[in-house]
This record gives structure tokens, C-alpha cells and sequence, in this order.
């Protein structure tokens, strides 16, 4: 068995570094996230500060410092540069795919390991987060593994039936650890969101006491020892003022729209439905009645993965700033609630009814057509022009992007891959009708292989084919200005729209001048150098009345102006 499990473990690693690892540095990093942080590690390298966080050099207290730790040993390792911003996050999808399996293994069998592994690997947001340079997969991942842990102890504790080989304290304390890793990736939130979940497990057991107090207060020391290795550090060596801008931050995050992301109430539960696609469709299943488990460990853990879902989905519905990725802690419980129900599909207990089947074809062809429909709107973009108001996207939008038209083939190739994976569980429904167990579940079990494995080709191809068009319309006008002024001794900044795109893109060096951060000396003052200012075309009339301010061209939608020195 530990043979199996090493050997499994290996080639679901080397299937993450396949697919998540090649492309990396294809494309531009996008505003506002992914070039935040990877200029906050770039600066790190600059600045030999590791335990204070700066962006454009200016002490920065919206996030703690991990993640940017594990940028800046890449950037350190592979050059600074788009590939190494998102390597953290493509060997975290490594890291999850073997935990999730091994999770899985422990909980019931091999396969199941499998299935659950092949489940978040196969959902169409989860790998592109994989593939990108945020915080939330290493963050989710350390909530996962703390609370997970926690579960472990628990079940120690009280004498579930799982073989669990180490003390109940070690996994309290692993529990801690790794809450507290999360802390120090994103904040107190991961804490919050462990608490919650136990709250919420302790008010479903009638409040019985299934942890004592003194248990909880080591947990909590855990995850506090590990957080003081920033916390403690950063107030033992310049004082409270950071720590205490980054609390102020994280309660205005929770208290009121962030940068103008608002959304309707409901909006985690569509993200969460399409995006998560297919996972989403099977894990509904899992929220109604699913036959009887043989040990209760099992049903348990059920329980814990549905508190989690919808504490992080509740509590990011009460959160007024509405951004996709808040909701990712989702994946974790939505994955393994759909890969219960692949499970007791393939074993017979369960079926593959018409509303999942309605709702598997709906968002697929929701996919496939709007990957199709794209070739066809990029080449006749006139047609939207008129349907915006805002100046910059009509002008974005004639941006000279080349299509082909064979930008059709992710479409095409998953309704190939759903007409192929229904084929495979329509010959399972037909022999077991026919009594023929072993065939049936064989049949099932490739159809889910060819459906999660296809979805992830999918996601993959789509981003080859479209991420570097979609870029085009969006920001490469201006990075292709910001990178030109790569090493010219100048001041680059943006008017009228918030970016991070200058800092980065232009590399640009540690300021020497502490009056490049007052706006109206680079627009009016005694400059002691030239300064160049990128703006959006519905704001540039601004610019157009400084004197000594000249345009200097415009693209796509940005309008570039430069004051010469003195």
C-alpha cells in the first residue's frame, strides 16, 4: 500500500508540472493583483527588507509577507519576470493534488484519493488559479491542511476507527501550524475561517464539548507561535504602526467595497457553480441524502466539508467588496462533496439523474459557446463598439489583435469531450441493467476520467488561444510603453486609473527622490528629471491642460504624455 501511495503521489506531481507549470511566462502579469505582489517581491530583492512589506517603495499593510517570501525566492532563482511570479502558485497546485489524494486514500481507498484529485484538477477555476500569481492557492491551502489536521486530532481523541499512527497532539499542533501559515500568507481570515467551521461543528453537536478549552488554547498557541515569526519580529523591531494599519485594512476589507468591487448577493453561488464546472454539478448531489457510510468517520467528514462550504460562502456573501477568488476556500470542500458523489456513482449506490446531466450539458455549452462565439466577435469587433459607453473600451477594443478562427477548438473539443464522457456513462447505466458490476463501473469510472481530464485540456488550450488576445485589448499597450522605459533614468507614473503595471514594468529602481510621490511636482514643478504619464482616453483631457504636458501618442485606449526636464 505505501508503494502504491508514493507511486501515485509522484505521478500526480509530475501530471501538475505538465500542465501547470509550461507557459507560465507566456503572458504579461495582469492588473491590479498579479503585478502587486510580484512588485512587492521585487522589491523585497531590491530592498533586502523581508519582513516589512513595500510597493513603489512605500510600506505596504494590506498583506503579510509569506507568499512574497516564496516569489522572491523565485525571482531570485529564475530572474525576475512573469514566470517566476507564478511558480509558487503552479507547485502549490502540485502540492494540492497529492494532498487531496492522500486525504482521499486515508478516508476510503485508493480510488477514492483518485477521484477526488482528478476532481481538482479537472474544474475549470481552480486550474487557472494554478496557473497564476495570486495569493489564495498557497492560503487555501494551508486553511485545508489546518483544519483538516484539526479533524485528525479530533478523531484521535475520541476514538473514531481510522488508524491514525501519531499522537493526538501532533495533529493539534499541525492543525495550528498551518492555520498560522495561512495567517501569514493573508491574514487573520484564516484563522476566522477555522473557527467558524468548528463553531458551527460544535452548534451541530448540541454543543457537547468535543474539544476541550485547553485543546482549542494549544491550537490557537500553534498557529500564534508560527504568526510571531512576523508579527513579533515586525513590532519587536519598528513597532505597532504596521501591524495596526493591517488590522484597520483587513476590517475595512470585510466593512465596505474594496476599489469599487461590488456584486449582487448571490454572486459566490454563480461563480461558484460555473466556474467550479464540473465539479459543481456532482457536488450538489452531495447536499441531499447519500446512502449510509460503513464507518462514521466517513460521515463525518462529510459534515466538517459542508460547514466549511458555506461558512467561506456565507461569510464572502457578508463581505461587502465582491472579488472572484474570495470564494476559492470553496474548492477544497466542493471537490471532495463531488467526489463522494462520483464515488458511490461508480460503486451503483447512487445515479447520474437528469438534472445533473441538464446541468453538466448547460454550463459546458455555455463554455463551448462563448469560446467559439470569441473568433467571430475578434474579428468584428466594430459590432460591440457601439454597446459601451466608456471610452476606453470602444477604443480598446480596436486594438490590432490577429484571429484566425481556429481559436474554435477548446469549444469544439470540450462538446467532444461531454459527448464522449456521456457515452461512456450511458454504456455503465446499460450494463448495470444488465447485472454486469465490474463492466458498469469501469465504464463510469472512464467517463468521469474522460470529463475531468478533458475539462483540464480545455482550460488549458483556452488559455494558449485566448489569454494573450485578451491581453491585447485590455493592458499590452501600456506594459509595452512601461517596458520601454526599462533602465532610461525618468519618472513613470499613471493618471486617472490605479496600477502597478509602471512599478513593475519599468523595473523600476529605488527612489532617491522623495518628491517623485508628490503628483503636482511631477506635473507643474521643478522636475529633475523627465517624467512620463500614461492615462485612459476618457481622462487625458486633464493632462491636455498642464502646461508643458505634450502628448506623445495613444493606443488601444491609452493616451501617453511626457514633461520634459527643465
Amino acid at each position: 500500500m505505501q508503494h502504491q501511495s508514493l507511486r501515485t503521489s509522484l505521478l500526480l506531481a509530475l501530471l501538475g508540472a505538465i500542465f501547470y507549470v509550461p507557459f507560465l511566462g507566456g503572458v504579461h502579469l495582469f492588473d491590479w493583483d498579479e503585478i502587486n505582489f510580484a512588485e512587492i517581491s521585487r522589491e523585497m530583492l531590491i530592498t533586502k527588507e523581508y519582513f516589512r512589506v513595500y510597493v513603489n517603495f512605500i510600506p505596504f499593510w494590506e498583506k503579510p509577507p509569506l507568499f512574497f517570501w516564496l516569489q522572491s525566492l523565485s525571482m531570485d532563482a529564475f530572474g525576475v519576470g512573469e514566470f517566476a511570479a507564478r511558480l509558487p502558485n503552479a507547485l502549490c497546485g502540485i502540492a494540492t493534488l497529492v494532498l487531496v489524494y492522500q486525504a482521499g486514500r486515508r478516508l476510503y481507498n485508493h480510488r477514492f484519493g483518485l477521484i477526488w484529485s482528478l476532481t481538482y484538477f479537472g474544474t475549470v477555476l481552480p486550474f487557472l488559479y494554478f496557473k497564476s500569481g495570486i495569493i489564495d492557492p498557497w492560503f487555501n491551502f494551508f486553511i485545508f491542511a489546518g483544519l483538516y489536521h484539526f479533524i485528525l486530532f479530533y478523531w484521535k481523541k475520541d476514538g473514531f476507527e481510522l488508524d491514525l499512527p501519531h499522537s493526538r497532539w501532533r495533529y493539534l499542533f499541525l492543525g495550528g501550524f498551518w492555520i498560522g501559515m495561512g495567517i501569514l500568507t493573508k491574514g487573520q481570515t484564516a484563522y476566522l475561517i477555522a473557527a467558524l467551521t468548528m463553531g458551527v461543528y460544535w452548534v451541530s453537536q448540541r454543543f457537547r464539548m468535543y474539544v476541550s478549552v485547553p485543546q482549542f488554547i494549544c491550537f490557537t498557541l500553534a498557529a500564534t507561535l508560527v504568526t510571531l515569526t512576523w508579527y513579533g519580529l515586525e513590532t519587536w523591531k519598528n513597532g505597532t504602526w504596521f501591524i495596526e494599519e493591517f488590522n484597520k485594512y483587513q476590517y475595512r476589507l470585510f466593512s465596505t467595497p474594496d476599489a469599487g468591487h461590488k456584486g449582487f448577493p448571490g454572486y459566490h453561488f454563480v461563480v461558484l457553480l460555473i466556474g467550479c464546472f464540473p465539479a459543481s454539478i456532482f457536488a450538489l448531489r452531495a447536499f441531499w441524502k447519500m446512502p449510509a457510510e460503513e464507518f462514521r468517520y466517513r460521515s463525518d467528514f462529510r459534515r466538517w466539508m459542508k460547514y466549511l462550504f458555506w461558512v467561506v460562502l456565507i461569510l464572502f456573501t457578508i463581505v461587502k467588496s465582491k472579488i472572484v477568488h474570495y470564494s476559492s476556500m470553496c474548492y477544497f470542500p466542493l471537490t471532495y462533496l463531488a467526489a463522494l458523489s462520483i464515488d458511490k456513482m461508480i460503486s451503483g449506490e447512487i445515479g447520474l439523474n437528469k438534472a445533473m446531466r441538464f446541468g453538466l450539458w448547460a454550463i459546458a455549452g455555455v463554455f463551448a459557446l462563448a469560446v467559439c462565439a470569441m473568433p467571430f466577435i475578434g474579428m468584428h469587433t466594430e459590432m460591440l463598439q457601439p454597446l459601451f459607453k466608456d471610452p476606453f473600451a470602444q477604443e480598446s477594443l480596436g486594438a490590432a489583435v490577429h484571429w484566425t478562427g481556429w481559436e474554435v477548438i477548446p469549444g469544439v473539443f470540450l462538446l467532444g469531450v461531454m459527448a464522449t464522457a456521456f457515452y461512456l456513462f450511458r454504456k455503465g447505466r446499460r450494463t448495470q441493467q444488465e447485472a454486469s458490476g465490474d463492466v458498469a463501473r469501469q465504464a463510469f469510472w472512464r467517463g468521469f476520467q474522460v470529463l475531468f481530464a478533458g475539462t483540464a485540456l480545455f482550460v488549458m488550450l483556452t488559455l494558449i488561444f485566448f489569454i494573450g488576445r485578451i491581453e491585447g485589448y485590455s493592458q499590452r499597450a501600456a506594459i509595452a510603453f512601461f517596458e520601454s522605459k526599462i533602465g532610461q533614468d525618468c519618472y513613470v507614473v499613471t493618471h486617472g486609473y490605479r496600477s502597478y503595471a509602471q512599478l513593475f514594468y519599468t523595473r523600476k529602481p529605488r527612489v532617491t527622490n522623495e518628491k517623485s510621490y508628490d503628483r503636482d511636482w511631477l506635473y507643474t514643478g521643478n522636475i529633475d528629471k523627465d517624467v512620463f504619464v500614461v492615462t485612459k482616453v476618457q481622462t487625458a483631457h486633464e493632462l491636455q491642460q498642464i502646461p508643458g504636458m505634450q502628448e506623445i501618442g495613444r493606443e488601444n485606449g491609452f493616451v501617453f504624455f511626457r514633461r520634459l526636464k527643465p
